[in-house]
């Protein structure tokens, strides 16, 4: 990596190199001018008027400021990859890395709210930042939108971040300004000290009316929403045949997780901006740690290996599917009986998800099965219904301690700060899309499950788009009952 420290770079003084004046006047000569040509618009922004148009009826009067956030460092002068807040990428239309330091604001107005979207635009070649800035110059990161093109990018009126101040000052005490607070640390500090100024510390309260409302708006996905998912889920398909092709070689090279974890996040940056969350690649018994990351382990022949991985579209939506695969192209007996009462639970589950039934019904469905199979192979000291009973059960949850479902989108765990009486207590609705993921985990310590059964964890994930008389399973590309995996595999095997 070349070395990003210049004179424009504070945090490594001992590693600049100072840029003589005849480079500084040489340095912006001879380059072919920018194009005229302004991008096409981001196929995200025929609906992102209408959800800032929905979040801008819940607050009327108030100046809402949403930051994409800043670049963090990793290492010394070496940052993360970008990636924008999520309610900023659904106002915006913004995905992939766009844009370090932007921010949303929406001015409130007598018939609603005005949007600006304030970013850095490019510099042109004369100014410093075009050789000397490791973080947006155009010779170091490549080059950047100017306000036309942002403006024709995102379909929103677009100013430079150096007026930022002066608009999130504006009618100061006047206007109540509510801010995404765990976005962008330095807006929010701005917004801070400017309430300290007139007297409107309360107004922080409502920040986090801001955030759930935020939350709230990405229940239900609109029709980009949900064909993004599609796709999201139809190339996160192409991985799985990946990594099951090839499954011999992760076998013989040793560490074959982290093989395994290699080819699938090969397909996601291929297809799409990354994988949606940090592959889960366990085999054996270290598929009974829920979040297995670590995926450090060998495949071995005979064991099962748990893969819960998905691809995150450049529009930042996310497939989450998980599927347990023998290693070796056939399940043994008891992986068999596992898996077959984990695919139960799951399909019971699956019919649990439709218009009209709470989010916690889908998990109602598919845990009831779980233990009643727990209690037909005698693991359950109690009752099903007595296990099942929230104030004194739970026994059950020893072997399936998570829930069943999270809501899906833009975030792997979508919605997550909705209220709970809109999430968990809230009813389905067409346009939600949800997770169906129950499992069995029994662990190779376990001395309450038989020998035969310990270091098989089993879990089977789908993606399901709540539709108006049912649900549709995105990721039904995937097969799930037992003989259809085997003789997937055993194609995709031959083939490889």
């Amino acid at each position: 990596m070349a070395d990003a420290a210049t004179p424009a770079d504070k945090r490594l003084p001992n590693r600049q190199t100072p840029f003589s004046e005849p480079f500084k006047a040489f340095i912006p000569q001879g380059w072919a001018p920018y194009s005229d040509e302004l991008p096409d618009a981001l196929p995200a922004t025929a609906f992102t008027a209408a959800r800032r148009a929905a979040i801008s009826a819940e607050f009327p009067g108030d100046r809402l400021v949403i930051p994409a956030g800043e670049l963090k460092p990793r290492s010394n002068d070496t940052d993360y990859r970008f990636r924008p807040h999520s309610a900023f990428a659904h106002l915006t239309g913004l995905g992939t890395d766009r844009e370090p330091g932007a921010v949303l604001v929406l001015e409130p107005t007598d018939d609603g709210h005005d949007a600006t979207l304030y970013f850095k635009p490019r510099a042109p070649r004369t100014d410093p930042e075009f050789y000397a800035d490791a973080r947006y110059g155009e010779m170091w990161v490549g080059r950047r939108e100017s306000l036309a093109e942002m403006e024709a990018l995102s379909g929103l009126h677009c100013a430079p971040i150096s007026q930022l101040g002066d608009a999130l000052a504006k009618n100061a005490g006047a206007t109540r300004v509510l801010v995404v607070a765990d976005a962008d640390a330095e807006v929010t500090a701005t917004i801070q000290a400017q309430r300290a100024e007139v007297g409107a510390e309360a107004d922080a309260l409502a920040d986090e009316r801001l955030s759930v409302a935020l939350s709230e708006l990405r229940l239900v996905k609109d029709a980009f929403e949900a064909d993004e998912l599609r796709a999201a889920c139809d190339s996160t398909a192409d991985g799985f045949e990946a990594v099951v092709a090839s499954l011999p070689e992760a076998v013989r090279r040793g560490r074959g997780e982290r093989w395994v974890e290699g080819v699938f996040g090969l397909y996601a940056r291929h297809a799409g901006n990354a994988v949606g969350y940090d592959t889960i690649a366990a085999s054996g018994d270290h598929a009974n740690t829920l979040h297995w990351i670590d995926n450090d382990g060998d495949l071995r022949p005979g064991d099962l290996l748990l893969l819960d991985a998905g691809v995150e579209r450049d529009s930042l939506y996310t497939a989450d599917v998980t599927r347990t695969l023998p290693v070796s192209g056939r399940f043994s007996p008891a992986q068999r009986k596992v898996y077959d009462a984990v695919l139960a639970a799951q399909r019971a589950g699956v019919e649990a998800a439709r218009p009209g039934a709470k989010f916690a019904d889908v998990h109602a469905a598919a845990i009831r099965v779980i233990a009643e199979h727990l209690h037909d192979w005698g693991l359950l000291p109690v009752s099903v219904d007595e296990s099942l009973d929230p104030e004194t059960g739970g026994h059950h949850r020893r072997w399936m301690v998570h829930g069943t479902s999270h809501h899906l989108g833009i975030d792997v765990h979508d919605c997550a700060q909705a209220r709970q009486e809109n999430y968990r207590g809230g009813p389905l609705k067409p346009g939600m899309v949800i997770t169906v993921e129950p499992g069995l985990y029994f662990k190779s310590t376990d001395l309450l499950v038989p020998e035969e059964l310990r270091g098989i964890g089993v879990r089977i994930e789908d993606d399901v788009l709540i539709t108006a008389d049912g649900c549709e399973i995105l990721s039904a590309r995937l097969p799930r009952d037992a003989d259809a995996v085997e003789a997937w595999m055993a194609a995709l095997l031959s083939s490889g």
